[in-house]
């Protein structure tokens, strides 16, 4: 199948085919719109909430109109990619709208990576202008890197700025160590000065099938790509969203944001998806528990997203620290596969229902959960979203598509899939199959298109020519009392080639050890998939935004090898 040139021949994409579904199709929008609506109708609602200091829709509407003129002002025109290398922050939202307004192109930023994967990010997007706090540890990396890098501009927000009076005073005082020595030149320009002009910005013509974001994978498998995702695709994610939860118009929502707005999954559930709604975005600059509990308390947040090891923290609190989430409506665990175990305990001791959901940078990012309200099948991360098709394809060629119940890899079509990746033709073209979009996850669609995920296609374990899911044994292992983390990876095996081997976090006071464990597999696994060994260890490693990180246990195994 021929591929469509795309964006001036910088990105090249497959069409997909027309979705169904029950609703009528998504009609394209620009993100910009979304906020434009929410300020019209509902300008005196709070629109943002950050540690106790608050904005509302006119005063978020105004800012990014002053911001917009400041971007144009420093060359920011239709096509400019402009990175947000921040943390949750007004700041960021201010930012997002305004660049999308000028006509520019997001590119998310995760403000802990560290130099190398900064400047292959710079690099490959073409980013000329960076937008950063005033801390250290954030704007000297980017400092350091502008002139090999090409940023012609760094914005700097200044954290205490956007803090209420009290944090204010503790953070400029007490944490100078923490603040950058921001130069004095040209290269630089403090957010104040952005916004500065009380003039309109000049009219910029964009299309909802312009690009938006480049939001870059997690790069576990290789280089990081810039997924390429337009107004359309993201908006799209965000109505399907709406149709999804089934959005009360009469009330206003409020969103608790502690997932990093840089990652896609808060990017659209946080961010667009409240913007939408015209909701109240309650936003924490990181995870930190006793500050997230205290947020809870005061705030009394409606919807709640969050991924599975947030949800393992709260089951392991004493039950008199236990938050009151009485008024949550909407709660969604995305980014990794949600244990049944930890669903369970969840739900137990907390009376708040989660339901999961599932999607990849590729798609902006939902493409299954189950229903807010309905049947939620166990171990599964539900039904297509709205207009939206999922396919199971035979994992070898010609690809076929599978019936129910048959495993292979999981394909979706939709209006929020992406346009193809920056700059990778080859790699936009390996990412379609007959015009759907390829996940790299092998799951299957029981008799009431409720998808069931298997494990990622890259984390196969061959066993003597035997397919080995390591999702399987960490299910198992969930399913001891003992253990609160699990992950399963394959190490080299003289004889077999590949061998499962686990790593186990345990329960405060629980105890276990492998032989236990082991024991305790045989009777759930078959002997092929049991782990050659269970290491035990205090803590896991996790990514940046909190998932189980299987790629440092296997760099980590690699090392050992070598």
């Amino acid at each position: 199948m021929p591929a469509a040139a795309v964006h001036q021949g910088e990105i090249q994409s497959f069409p997909a085919a027309d979705p169904a579904g029950g609703m009528p199709p998504i009609a394209p929008r620009l993100l910009t719109d979304l906020l434009d609506r929410a300020v019209a109708e509902h300008g005196d609602w709070p629109a943002i909430d950050f540690l106790g200091k608050g904005w509302s829709y006119a005063e978020l509407g105004e800012l990014v109109r002053r911001a917009t003129r400041g971007l144009q002002d420093i060359g920011v025109k239709p096509g400019t990619r402009v990175g947000l290398c921040l943390p949750n922050t007004p700041y960021f939202v201010i930012c997002y709208f305004a660049i999308l307004r000028a006509g520019g192109v997001v590119v998310n930023f995760n403000p802990l990576y560290v130099e190398r994967e900064l400047r292959h990010q710079i690099l490959d997007s073409g980013t000329t202008v960076m937008i950063v706090p005033d801390l250290r540890m954030v704007h000297d990396k980017v400092l350091h890197l502008a002139a090999e890098t090409g940023l012609d501009q760094i914005v700097v927000c200044p954290m205490g700025d956007v803090m209420p009076w009290p944090l204010r005073w503790g953070f400029r005082l007490l944490k100078r160590k923490d603040h950058a020595r921001v130069p004095d030149d040209a290269r630089h320009m403090w957010f104040a000065e952005l916004v500065a002009d009380d003039v309109d910005p000049d009219p910029v013509a964009v299309v909802p099938d312009d690009l938006a974001v480049l939001q870059y994978t997690g790069g576990t498998t290789g280089v990081p790509k810039g997924a390429c995702l337009s107004h359309a695709n993201l908006a799209a994610n965000s109505a399907q969203m709406i149709a999804h939860v089934g959005h009360l118009p009469e009330r206003q929502e409020r969103t608790l944001g502690v997932l990093p707005l840089f990652h896609v999954f808060a990017l659209t559930t946080v961010l667009n998806y409240s913007i939408d709604t015209a909701a109240e975005m309650v936003l924490l600059p990181r995870f930190e528990m006793k500050q997230f509990l205290k947020t809870i308390r005061r705030t009394k947040p409606t919807q709640f997203f969050g991924v599975p090891t947030l949800y393992s923290a709260v089951n392991r609190l004493d039950p008199a620290a236990l938050p009151d989430l009485s008024t949550i409506r909407v709660c969604v665990s995305g980014g990794a596969p949600l244990p049944l175990e930890v669903r369970e305990l969840f739900e137990k001791r907390t009376g708040c229902r989660i339901v999961e959901g599932y999607g990849l940078s590729e798609a902006s990012p939902i493409i299954a959960c189950n229903p807010v309200e309905g049947l939620v099948k166990n171990n599964s991360c539900g039904p297509a979203f709205p207009d939206t098709i999922l396919e199971i394809r035979d994992l070898e060629p010609p690809y076929a598509v599978m019936p129910a119940g048959e495993r292979g890899e999981v394909c979706a079509r939709g209006p929020q899939v992406m346009q193809g990746y920056w700059n990778k033709p080859d790699e936009t073209a390996a990412a379609f199959v007959d015009g759907a979009l390829r996940t790299g996850d092998v799951g299957y669609l029981d008799t009431d298109g409720y998808l069931f995920l298997v494990d990622r296609i890259k984390d196969l374990i061959l066993c003597g020519g035997y397919n080995v899911y390591p999702r399987v044994i960490e299910d198992a292992l969930y399913e001891h009392p003992a253990v609160a983390e699990a992950v399963v990876i394959g190490v080299p095996d003289t004889y077999r080639g590949q061998s499962p081997k686990a790593f186990v976090s345990l329960k405060p006071g629980a105890q276990a050890d492998e032989e236990t464990l082991c024991a305790f597999l045989k009777e759930r696994l078959s002997k092929i998939e049991m782990p050659s060994a269970i290491e035990i260890r205090e803590t896991l490693p996790k990514t940046l935004i909190g998932k189980l990180s299987k790629k440092a246990l296997v760099d980590e195994e690699a090392a050992k090898h070598a």
